[in-house]
């Protein structure tokens, strides 16, 4: 997902002729994650953040990369220092807009990262709570791809524990596949990803058939 994140900001600002500095800071930003420096780059899209007061998505990719690196992190005490950072600049934005889907998702996730490193102490905690993020994204933005993919695979891990039918998840995944051809973030940083996530699981789905 990191690297499908940022291909796709490379690529459009590429188009674009001369950057702005906060264009040049996000895609300097981008450069360190994709290099593998997620402190390197979470510290400058702090400072972007710090710079752009009214801007959500710095504080948004702060988050974004400590969460994603979080799941890939086995120590738990790294994990709980990446999504406490996580969790700081995403309030920080979810104060100001608390119904923006984008956020609303990228709090889900910070909750599932949270369960998956220690399913028996957050699995009952934050299950529900995950689920109800995902049904305000819906609310608020339908036709959402993200918020539509992500709660159909949050679900889809539930109901294979659990020994449930996934088929009605399989079912939103195929929508939101369609969704994501059809939808365009405003700017070329705006949240854009979960494609080639929702491709996999749909494999996946296609082989329970």
């Amino acid at each position: 997902m990191t690297k499908c994140i940022i291909t796709l900001v490379f690529f459009v600002t590429s188009l674009v002729g001369a950057q702005t500095q906060y264009e040049q800071g996000m895609q300097k930003g981008f450069a360190l994650w994709g290099e593998g420096k997620t402190a390197e780059a979470s510290a400058l899209f702090e400072r972007i953040a710090s710079a752009e007061k009214n801007n959500w998505l710095p504080n948004y990719y702060v988050s974004m990369v400590n969460t994603t690196t979080a799941f890939q992190t086995k120590d738990k005490d790294k994990v709980a220092a990446l999504l406490g950072k996580a969790q700081e600049a995403l309030d920080i934005e979810l104060d100001k807009s608390p119904e923006n889907p984008e956020l609303l998702v990228l709090q889900a996730m910070i909750n599932t990262a949270w369960i998956v490193s220690d399913p028996m102490t957050y699995g009952m905690k934050l299950s529900a709570k995950t689920i109800e993020l995902y049904d305000k994204a819906l609310a608020v933005a339908p036709d959402n791809p993200r918020a539509l993919f992500s709660k159909a695979e949050f679900e889809i891990g539930g109901a294979r524990y659990f020994g449930n039918d996934t088929k009605p998840m399989c079912a939103q995944i195929d929508k939101a596949i369609e969704l994501f051809a059809k939808f365009k973030p405003e700017t070329p940083f705006h949240p854009s990803w979960g494609l080639d996530r929702a491709l996999e699981a749909q494999k996946e789905c296609n082989k329970k058939k």
